[in-house]
Order: C-alpha cells, then structure tokens, then sequence
C-alpha cells in the first residue's frame, strides 16, 4: 500500500515516517484492497493563550468508499495512535456488518416486489426546518481567527453523491459517523441515514410540494 505524508505548519521526521509504516499495518490487514494511505500532519498555533496542537487526518483511498479519520493531541505521535485506532474500528464495525447481513439480514432492505422500503423510518422535515434550510436562517458561527469557545463548530462542504438507502448505510459505517447526508436516487430528495440500536437504522428524508417562497405566500 502506498503511503503519502505531509505536514502543514510542521517538519516531518524521519522518525514520524517510520512510526507511520510501523502503524499502518493495523490497517492493512482490515483493508487488505486498499491503495494508498493518506496522511496529514496539522500544526495549529492559537493567539488567546491555547496550547498549540497536532491533528492527524487519514485517508484510505482503494477499490470502494473512502475511508477517513482523525485525531488532535498536544503530541503528533498521540494523535497519530488515537487516529490509526479510529480508522481500524471503522474498518473493523464495516467487515462485521458485512458479515452479519450475510449471515442474518435485517434492518435496511429494499422489497422489490412490492417497491417499498423496510425496516426504515421515513419521516419527513417539517415546514420550518426547510424554510430554516432554504433561507440559511440556521445560525453557524463562521470566524477567521479560531477564537476560544466551549462549543466548536465546524463546517464542511461536499459534492452532492446520489446512491440508495443501502448504500448510504455501507458509506456511514465506513466513514465511522452517526449519521451520511446523500441524495436518494429513487426519488431525488435530499436525505440523511443515522443510526439507531443494534443495526438498526433510520432516514430522514426532505420533500416539499411547492418551492419555499410559495409555501410562505400562501
């Protein structure tokens, strides 16, 4: 597997590169298709008074969805252990959900004779949260400087990827969050996947009959 390291804000070592191939072997035996390992070492100095920090980010890119992970710590070799025991557990909680659909289907399915999804529920947005979401009333503080605050938010954006209920649940796993945004391609809305008890799941799917201004014209 190929591997690719690069700091922002901070020297790579060649004791840091040899720690790495040590690591990744943990990896490589839950991915044994991966192609390349991705990692980027983050130096961050903050002016109210902060400890300086690492952040490490991984990226498993090969023959499937891309798998990430990351850890921040005071130490880039923590940070590194902390971001490499994230990414086995993902990789590791997406080949026992594989084998337990095979062995004991359940959860999220697709009848096909009937057309009806089972084993989800569905509910729609309410009016507000699409007028919140068309109008960007949705309060996200957004500052240049990092400034202290007991709440961090962080803002992302991605390309819109259109695939099933099913395939959405397969990506959440192996991106290791609670939750995969996606736009459903039976039907075009915008939708979210989370995860419930055991591997159970839920979906939260935004419909509307008339665009936003309509709706709060009449």
């Amino acid at each position: 597997m190929e591997t690719s390291i690069v700091g922002v804000g901070v020297g790579i070592t060649d004791r840091f590169r040899t720690v790495v191939e040590e690591k990744i072997a943990k990896i490589q035996m839950l991915a044994s298709r991966a192609q390349r390992l991705d990692v980027k070492v983050t130096h961050r100095v903050y002016r109210n008074g902060r400890i300086p920090d690492e952040t490490v980010e991984l990226t498993l890119i090969g023959k499937g969805p891309v798998v990430r992970a990351e850890a921040t710590d005071g130490d880039k070799f923590v940070a590194l252990d902390l971001a490499v025991d994230k990414m086995a557990e993902q990789l590791r909680r997406a080949k026992e959900k594989r084998v337990d659909g095979r062995q004991h289907p359940r959860g999220a399915h697709f009848e096909k004779e009937s057309g009806a999804l089972e084993g989800i529920d569905v509910q729609p947005a309410s009016a507000d949260v699409l007028h919140a979401v068309a109008t960007g009333s949705v309060p996200v503080q957004q500052t240049e400087e990092e400034e202290y605050s007991p709440v961090v938010i962080r803002t992302k954006s991605f390309d819109a990827e259109w695939m099933t209920v099913e395939e959405a649940v397969d990506r959440m796993e192996l991106v290791g969050h609670d939750f995969f945004l996606f736009v459903d391609v039976r039907t075009d809305h915008p939708s979210v996947v989370y995860r419930r008890k055991g591997w159970d799941y839920g979906v939260i799917a935004l419909s509307t009959q008339a665009p936003p201004s309509q709706a709060l014209a009449s």
